[in-house]
This record gives structure tokens, C-alpha cells and sequence, in this order.
């Protein structure tokens, strides 16, 4: 990936329904983004602007395309047979998708934690490793400080420091998940997506991925789907709302939920259909 970046743009708040804008340093841009499968198309004509060092979230039924979007942005959708991609997804001011890119440094900058807690079926320490030492890390010191750092940044340490090198598979559901964060977060990338972090979890655990969150949030850009509205405004700072592949509305997550400019996001975080 080229080093050369395009200067970061500061932008306004945008009201409107699908507005482009949000407050702050703009990281990541979406213009006039179409995704199709084969002939099916699951994104439509998405723009909006990801400020840096905030959570948004994306909300909307099943299907409405928030997690495709969301692969959008470390090209995950690159793995998928038949899809096809229009438009610009930019970050720094760069396109992505230009075929300079290099996809293996994309998503050493955009880290990704899954629905499910995917734990390699190593020790608690190899899980965070080696992902480092695939990046390049092979000092042992250098090691032991990423992966006590990524730990404690993931609120695990205190849980696991006494038994590092036992199988990550004997954690619980929510340690196994703040595992997962942990090694997302030890190659320090710019972006780190959520697909629904806490929705195979209990509430207690929920609670520390949630308060895991908006700790993170100081360091890292964030971007959650999430089926839960209460989550989404307890822990974002901006809400997309999509339809049917469509960004319906964009705003702050308090205007989103307390008063939304398009009736369907109304009905829709009230509970009046989804």
C-alpha cells in the first residue's frame, strides 16, 4: 500500500437523510458505493463518512446490508464468488479498491472481530503471537510486552495472566471474545469492525465488551453492526440506519434515536417493524 495519503478532510455534521458529513476528522469515506451478487444487487449507492476515533454503529433488519457493507472496508467481500464493486470506499483519502492496493496491509490497518469468538486452537499467548509473528515480530520480549499490552487493553490480563499458555478454547464465551479483540488490537491497526461482537453473549458479558468498547474508542475507529438498539445508543457516537440495502439516515446516535428526520428509521428504532 502506497504511503502517499490525501490530507484528511474536517467536515459537518449532516442531517439530512444518507447524509455524507459527520463531525470530526473524516477516516474513512464511502462514495456512491454499489455492491452486487451476480446479478443481485445488496448494496445501493452508499455515502457516508466514518469520523475518527468514534463508534458507529449500523442498524437495520436482517438483510438490509450493514454487514456487507461492513466487509466493505477490509475487503472481505474480495473472497466471495460473483461479487462486483461501484463506486469508492477511501480511507486517509485513499481508494481501496485501486489496484495498488495491497490487501494484506489493508487489513493489518482495518482489523475485524467476528459474530462468533473464533479462537485459534492454540494457547491464550500463541493466539496474540502469532498473528505478530506473522506480521514480523520475532523478538520473545517484544512479544511477551505486545501480548500483555493487548490483553490488558482488551480487559483480559488480570483473568489469564497465570495461565497464558493454556488452550484459548477453555475461556468462557466473553473472555474467548476479548480475546479475540486482543489479538485484533496487537497489530495496532487504524479501524477495527465489529459483526455483532456481543450477540452470542450473556448480558454480563455484553456489559464488558460494551464498557471494552467505548474504552477503545480513545486509540481506535470502530464501527459495530449491531441488531441491538439499545446497545447501539448506549455505546456509538453516530447511527446508519439501512433498508433494503439502502442508507436510509445518518446522524449523531442521539438524533438518530430520539429524533430521526425519516419516519422509517422512526418505526424502525421504536419497534414498530424489523
Amino acid at each position: 500500500m502506497t504511503d502517499t495519503l490525501v490530507p484528511r478532510l474536517n467536515v459537518s455534521a449532516g442531517a439530512a437523510a444518507g447524509a455524507a458529513d459527520a463531525p470530526g476528522t473524516a477516516l474513512v469515506e464511502t462514495r456512491k458505493l454499489s455492491l452486487f451478487y451476480g446479478s443481485s444487487q445488496a448494496l445501493h449507492d452508499i455515502s457516508l463518512v466514518i469520523p475518527e476515533r468514534q463508534v458507529t454503529a449500523f442498524i437495520g433488519p436482517s438483510g438490509c446490508g450493514k454487514s456487507t457493507l461492513l466487509r466493505c472496508y477490509n475487503r472481505m467481500n474480495d473472497l466471495i464468488d460473483g461479487v462486483r464493486i461501484q463506486g469508492e470506499v477511501n480511507i486517509d483519502g485513499q481508494n481501496i479498491y485501486a489496484p495498488e492496493v495491497d490487501v494484506i496491509e489493508l487489513r493489518k490497518r482495518v482489523g475485524m472481530v467476528f459474530q462468533r469468538s473464533n479462537p485459534f486452537p492454540k494457547s491464550i499467548f500463541e493466539n496474540i503471537a502469532y498473528a505478530l509473528r506473522l506480521h514480523g515480530t520475532r523478538d520473545r520480549v517484544r512479544l511477551d510486552e505486545i501480548v500483555e499490552q493487548s490483553l490488558r487493553s482488551a480487559a483480559l490480563w488480570e483473568e489469564v495472566k497465570d495461565r497464558l499458555h493454556s488452550s484459548a478454547l477453555g475461556l468462557s464465551g466473553g473472555q474467548q471474545q476479548r480475546l479475540c479483540i486482543a489479538r485484533a488490537i496487537a497489530i495496532r491497526p487504524e479501524i477495527i469492525l465489529m459483526d455483532e461482537p456481543a450477540s452470542a453473549l450473556d448480558p454480563i458479558a455484553t456489559a464488558k465488551i460494551e464498557d471494552l468498547i467505548l474504552d477503545l474508542k480513545k486509540e481506535f475507529t470502530i464501527v459495530i453492526v449491531t441488531h441491538n438498539m439499545q446497545q447501539a445508543a448506549r455505546i456509538s457516537d453516530r447511527t446508519a440506519f439501512f433498508y433494503l440495502g439502502r442508507l436510509i439516515e445518518y446522524d449523531s446516535t442521539a438524533r438518530i434515536f430520539t429524533n430521526p428526520s425519516q419516519k422509517q428509521t422512526e418505526d424502525y428504532v421504536t419497534g414498530r417493524f424489523g
